[in-house]
């Protein structure tokens, strides 16, 4: 029998009959209190108050299943379940709790902070279905910025496998809150935010898809449903975050909204034939958490998703290593540079195509001259990597085709020489970062990745950017199904066994798996800063994007754009002129945190502007301490960081859609010592591209600086010896 049992047998047994009010479970410092209570049936419920006042109303718990079987009970009869033998919702009695608290402070890989605290109060609850003598755990964690729980489904002789039709974990709201999100979807998270009432949520959905209509793959799937992280306001000023931690071996959550009783209720991402979960006992379920606070700026400060995953499995993490890098990237994303070789092959098939016998097309930038030059210039800059798009065979036919057997991963293109690259980038300091482009066929990058991860230990490479372009193939799978994420976590593992850092774009959205395995040491997973290129974002979506996709995990949004105009250098990109200002791009190295983080322009139009380019030279990429300076959803983030190896800090800052003045209370520095401050700021006359000047600072100093429409600042401050 498992600990856990074991202690929950011998805790205070409640009679269901016997309970006269709801079991409560308060915060550490009092403030937020969970209730737990069961309804009319048996159907467990849930609530939360905080400072005294309801935030979450009372809520259902539980599960639906699609299929049920006992001890190796595969008969049709076991099939044909029906009615409450499928109900894991109700018919409860709570047969044991236990209580529990816990606080530890535990060190991150890689992070926001070098130390993080995990203090929370902790309530199971046994709960026991008679009729059909099963039962389940529902373990809640009550931390002083939010609540966590998940359903707990131990061994047992009458629960082995079942699969689950719908998961019924609701979030019943207490008003018509102000939201921001983006549209539900089983394969995209790529979208710009809507800021909207819970009641209009269906009325603004036809124009939020259609502004993110150009994507590779959309599975929208109902009216009023949005995607995780969820941030939320209520009229008196309470801010709710809803998402999910520790998604392991189980679908992704979306939250369906009930837009007249305003209540979420969980949404699964079904799998190619709707199924939304296939489970084996013991097993448990990802945590559902809602974070809560009226300080917006404690949001940012919270770490409730990583302190719900488990410590690293991995003993030796000193070869995970955080990185700053440059790419031969944005020449292709902007159509100045195609990622194919040739224009002449329309059908390629691997090991059959014969690269040597077309004519290139000549705008291929992965090639060994172009490489060279950016390798040159990220040595030159004091850059740790490279990253290389388009440099393997089969980019002429790799999209849109559904096809399996689509790229190997190891066959470069003939004016690629990995060999005498590798070479080059080594003896500059630089080490190359390879690019797996799967275009959704996960059985064959899993097919290849055995001899994908080998050739990158015998060529130098440690880490990968990892790509999901379009749909999945198995055909009919979803990017956020069950058996995708586990394909993503299969991926990082068998890396971390070649000591291989993971940068997955187009996959599934982080719950803060990357506390347990922090060589998943970024992704994308949000609309990131290659739609620039694609269309267009908003000037707001970077000061929304750390109160929603950032609470998961870091972002590789790929910062550092100089040139806004980028028909300057790509005349047939029909883009228009970009939304941002070079100082609001410096400030995004701070504000949008990454151990990962790119100069994502053309290293010759950094040329143009090396004074500004010097904060990103300059800016670290591991962290000390963090202070949330400034914080309100879409319309400014700022925030100042320590970093790690040195005295120094960094502050960034950006603006939404309006200009705003900014006050920067500079009393997180040390007392009594003095600080130069160089400042990255905005034009407020729009004269110049930005103003660069420095200041004498120390503790005492209050700085007032004034950001533009999707711009902002960027400041070094660094002690007096």
């Amino acid at each position: 029998m498992n600990k856990f049992l074991l202690a929950i047998m011998a805790g205070a047994s409640l009679s269901v009959t016997a309970r006269a009010e709801a079991i409560k479970m308060a915060s550490p410092d009092g403030e937020l209190v969970l209730s737990f209570d069961l309804l009319k049936g048996g159907v467990p419920s849930y609530s939360v108050d905080f400072k005294g006042k309801q935030v979450v109303a009372p809520s259902r718990l539980g599960l639906t299943l699609d299929y049920e079987s006992g001890r190796n009970d595969f008969t049709k009869a076991a099939a044909k379940a029906t009615g409450d033998a499928l109900q894991l919702s109700r018919g409860f009695e709570v047969t044991a709790t236990e209580t529990a608290s816990f606080d530890e402070t535990w060190k991150p890989v890689w992070g926001e902070e070098s130390e993080i605290r995990n203090n929370y109060n902790e309530l199971a609850v046994k709960l026991t279905q008679p009729e059909f003598d099963r039962f389940m755990v529902v373990r809640f964690r009550v931390y002083d910025d939010g609540v966590g729980f998940r359903y707990e489904f131990p061994a047992q002789s009458n629960l082995n496998y079942f699969t689950i039709k719908e998961e019924d974990s609701e979030f019943a709201m207490t008003g018509n809150h102000t939201a921001w999100w983006i549209p539900g979807d089983y394969d995209t998270q790529e979208y710009l935010y809507t800021r909207s009432r819970l009641k209009d949520i269906r009325k603004e959905m036809p124009a939020a898809v259609k502004q993110s209509e150009n994507q590779a793959s959309s599975t929208t799937f109902s009216p009023t449903a949005v995607q995780t992280s969820l941030q939320l306001k209520t009229d008196d000023g309470v801010y709710l975050n809803i998402h999910e931690a520790a998604c392991i071996d189980y679908s992704t959550m979306h939250l369906n909204l009930n837009d007249t009783t305003l209540v979420f209720k969980s949404w699964l991402t079904p799998d190619n034939n709707g199924k939304k979960g296939f489970l084996q006992t013991p097993q448990n379920s990802p945590w559902r958490t809602v974070m809560v606070t009226d300080d917006p700026r404690e949001i940012l400060a919270s770490r409730l998703i990583l302190n719900l995953n488990e410590p690293t499995k991995y003993e030796d993490t000193s070869w995970i290593k955080p990185v700053k890098y440059m790419g031969v990237w944005w020449e292709m994303i902007t159509g100045k540079g195609s990622w194919a070789y040739t224009d002449d092959v329309y059908s390629v098939k691997l090991g059959q195509t014969d690269y040597s016998k077309v004519k290139p097309n000549g705008h291929h930038p992965a090639n060994n001259e172009n490489v060279k030059r950016y390798i040159d210039f990220a040595a030159e800059h004091g850059f740790d990597q490279l990253l290389i798009e388009g440099w393997n065979e089969g980019w002429e036919d790799w999209f849109g085709q559904s096809k399996d057997y689509v790229f190997d991963f190891v066959t470069p293109y003939p004016d690629f020489d990995i060999d005498e690259l590798n070479r080059y980038a080594h003896e500059k300091g630089i080490k190359l970062m390879m690019h797996h482009e799967t275009s959704g066929s996960t059985r064959n990058y899993e097919r290849h990745l055995p001899d994908a991860y080998r050739l990158m230990n015998e060529k130098g490479y440690n880490s990968v950017k990892s790509g999901y372009v379009g749909p999945v193939f198995p055909r009919g799978e979803h990017h956020y199904s069950q058996w995708l994420n586990n394909h993503y976590l299969y991926c990082v593992t068998e890396a971390a066994k070649h000591k291989i850092m993971v940068n997955a774009h187009e996959a599934t959205r982080p719950t803060g798996l990357c506390r347990t395995y922090p060589n998943l040491i970024g992704n994308e997973s949000g609309r990131g800063t290659e739609y620039w290129a694609m269309g267009g974002n908003s000037p707001s979506h970077t000061s929304i994007l750390p109160f929603t996709r950032l609470q998961g995990g870091p972002m590789d949004y790929t910062p550092g754009l100089f040139e806004m105009d980028i028909q300057s250098f790509s005349p047939s990109n029909g883009s228009p002129r970009i939304k941002s200002t070079i100082p609001g791009q410096l400030a995004l190295y701070v504000t949008l945190y990454s151990p990962l983080q790119m100069a994502s322009d053309l290293s010759e139009n950094y040329a143009k502007h090396m004074d500004a380019f010097q904060f990103i030279k300059d800016v670290p990429v591991e962290w000390e301490r963090s202070v949330y300076l400034e914080a309100e959803p879409m319309e400014y983030v700022t925030i100042a960081r320590k970093d790690k190896n040195s005295d120094s800090w960094f502050v960034g800052s950006t603006a939404g859609d309006d200009a705003r003045d900014s006050r920067v209370d500079l009393s997180f520095l040390d007392p009594g010592r003095k600080y130069t401050a160089t400042i990255y700021a905005d034009d407020p006359s729009g004269k110049q591209p930005y103003k660069i000047s420095t200041k004498k600072v120390n503790s005492k100093t209050k700085l007032s600086l004034r950001a533009l429409s999707g711009g902002g600042y960027a400041i070094t401050i660094r002690p007096e010896k």
